[in-house]
């Protein structure tokens, strides 16, 4: 079980790790704001198909810099590496902090708790099994446990609570990953601009397509007034 539990945390930490790596390269890039897309069309004398023939261009007119006023999206996920809810704060997002530490501190009692059950039915398991020594080797039994108790059942609930507690640690695991990947997204998501200065410019003009038959050429350009 113990493997059991170290694989897990492994392949969780392996997946937030993944997830930071694939985050990072793509809001990496910059934002676009020059779309254009033109749509010709044949003209009606042409002798081909009616067909309309479609030119999508795309460029990135930003750079890969820091937006100044905003913090470090790598700084930020550091920050919160070292103390969850630190990313949180510096995003100005104080209210994820309750949830982040409610959170982490809810699973975390629950995991003592299934912990302090865990060993007591060990505890008990093995002492009022016939087929090992009486030498309290786990502590005594616990009062609440009758001495007549059927072992079967004190196994069955042992191996209950163990499995409950080893689960409850991968979501301590997890819940500290988000943490992290919720603040450093953030930061990225902040220097996107998703204000209502935003507009569409339409363009129509003669065109020549590829077949040299005249047509119509409709543009459309996402720009920031």
């Amino acid at each position: 079980m113990k493997s059991w539990i170290a694989c897990s945390i492994y392949l969780t930490l392996s997946l937030s790790f993944t997830i930071l790596a694939g985050v990072v390269p793509a809001l990496g890039q910059g934002h676009t704001n020059n779309i254009s897309t033109d749509i010709s069309y044949y003209s009606e004398y042409s002798s081909l198909p009616s067909t309309p023939l479609v030119r999508s261009s795309y460029s990135d007119s930003t750079k890969n810099t820091i937006t100044p006023g905003l913090p470090n999206p790598k700084s930020v996920m550091f920050k919160s590496m070292i103390i969850p809810g630190w990313g949180q704060i510096i995003n100005k997002q104080i209210w994820k902090v309750p949830i982040v530490y409610g959170l982490l501190g809810g699973l975390g009692y629950y995991s003592v708790h299934l912990t302090k059950q865990y060993h007591d039915y060990r505890a008990a398991y093995y002492n009022l099994n016939p087929d090992t020594d009486n030498d309290l080797r786990f502590g005594p039994t616990p009062s609440y446990i009758p001495g007549d108790a059927n072992l079967r059942e004190l196994r069955n609930i042992r191996n209950k609570y163990r499995n409950r507690r080893d689960l409850v640690y991968v979501g301590i695991v997890l819940a500290y990953g988000l943490n992290i990947v919720d603040a450093y997204v953030f930061a990225h998501m902040r220097s996107f601009d998703v204000s209502k200065d935003l507009s569409m410019r339409p363009r129509i003009q003669p065109a020549i397509t590829a077949q040299a038959t005249p047509g119509i050429s409709l543009s459309i350009d996402l720009i920031t007034k």
